[in-house]
């Protein structure tokens, strides 16, 4: 059966995300001519960015979120103040940029260490009805002491150990699979919505999760109808080493190289790794495959890389020119989890082509400036990759009729079909 990752198997065409942060992924973005950065907590500024990407043929977009600022250091309130700091929230944003989109899915990013998996489980569903089963989920972890001093509720330790992260993976697993039961706990025709009877929905066909675990006991069922897709699609950005090597110093990993992945085969539909090189790229590969194995999952599995693109700009100034530039107002380099690709269009269409050949399902892109890479990307990148065979524009439909991935079977149904009690 298909998994998801490299090996013999019927290849897609190339999937393509666009991963959105505020005025683009370069810290010094924000000082760019072609952003407007009194708009950047606007309604308009992302209204306009998801219809330039769904106009462009974007399989999907992703909305980044935190608990913190941007630029604040690990346990402080506050860091830089040159940098775009605050954000809006993203599952908010995406429901409202739902209506103005027709083809590509939306996928906000939570935080599941501070945020209980029913108040996240409704607002996915929410999300999934809006855009008419477009919706996503990104899943993530919340480590900074600074962040947990918001709620109180519980307290981090001031530097992340290896068994911190286990606990935290252990812990965003538990809620994923709450809300993922939670999306299950109303069947699909369990509203009935007979005037004559009056009789609104089937009570035998909503369904208690009442999961147990070392994390949340969670009754159920959910308020909110099985959303469209059933099951919105779950994508997760795993983190990790290989051969002791990191892609960055700037994300908190533990030393088990696996231990992001691990999380992210067990709990996602999608699994985005961030390679450095081609080299790294096959070996990520490997290990997902291998955690696959190990997990003994037979669902298929996309996995796509991260990239962080800066190509030359709107005025021919060259990617290099332009990347220290802007490293220059910043005063610091560019840095990232994922590999920085600075070059021309054809460049990057070539990256892409050789890393997919690799048997990598597709990529999630990042602008370095929104939305001048944005705009470059669908001018010159996405209709080459047209041409050369690689992929097709997304036809309409849902997020997981873009992934390829079926519309999964509700494990609550047959307990009412075959006369067992809820």
């Amino acid at each position: 059966m298909d998994d998801g990752t490299h090996g013999q198997r019927q290849r897609l065409p190339m999937l393509l995300g666009i991963a959105l942060d505020g005025a683009g992924w370069h810290a010094a973005a924000w000082r760019e001519p072609g952003v407007v950065a009194d708009r950047l907590f606007s309604a308009g500024h992302w209204v306009d960015l998801a219809r330039r990407a769904d106009a462009a043929g974007f399989e999907f977009l992703t909305l980044e979120d935190g608990l913190g600022l941007q630029a604040q250091p690990w346990n402080a309130v506050a860091g830089r103040t040159d940098r775009v700091a605050g954000r809006l929230d993203a599952a908010l944003v995406a429901a409202r940029i739902a209506p103005v989109t027709s083809r590509i899915g939306l996928v906000p990013a939570t935080s599941v260490t501070h945020t209980e998996p029913f108040h996240l489980s409704k607002s996915i569903a929410t999300l999934d009805f809006v855009s008419r089963g477009r919706a996503g989920w990104r899943p993530q972890v919340s480590p900074r002491p600074a962040e947990a001093a918001h709620f109180g509720r519980r307290t981090m330790a001031a530097e992340l150990t290896d068994a911190a992260v286990t606990e935290l993976l252990d812990e965003a697993g538990d809620a994923v699979e709450v809300v993922r039961r939670l999306w299950d706990s109303w069947e699909d025709d369990a509203e009935i919505r007979d005037v004559a009877t009056g009789r609104f929905i089937d009570r035998d066909r909503l369904h208690c999760v009442d999961f147990e675990g070392r994390f949340f006991s969670v009754r159920g069922p959910s308020i909110t109808p099985r959303p469209p897709q059933g099951q919105p699609v779950v994508l997760a950005l795993a983190h990790a080493r290989v051969d002791g090597r990191s892609p960055s110093s700037l994300v908190p990993r533990s030393d088990d190289s696996s231990a992001a992945v691990r999380f992210a085969v067990r709990s996602a539909d999608v699994v985005a790794i961030t390679p450095a090189d081609a080299v790294q790229l096959r070996e990520l590969l490997d290990l997902v495959a291998q955690e696959s194995a190990a997990a003994g999952r037979t669902a298929p599995l996309r996995v796509v890389a991260d990239l962080v693109v800066l190509l030359d700009g709107p005025d021919g100034e060259p990617a290099a020119e332009r990347r220290a530039r802007l490293d220059a107002a910043d005063g610091s380099p560019l840095v990232s989890d994922a590999a920085i690709m600075a070059g021309s269009a054809a460049e990057l269409t070539d990256r892409l082509t050789q890393w997919w050949g690799s048997g990598v399902d597709g990529f999630r892109l990042r602008p370095a400036v929104l939305p001048d890479d944005l705009d470059t990307l669908a001018r010159s990148v996405l209709p080459e990759l047209a041409r050369r065979g690689l992929r097709t524009d997304p036809a309409p439909g849902t997020l997981r009729d873009h992934l390829g991935l079926a519309r999964p079977e509700n494990r609550y149904r047959s307990t009412v079909d075959e006369g067992v009690p809820a």
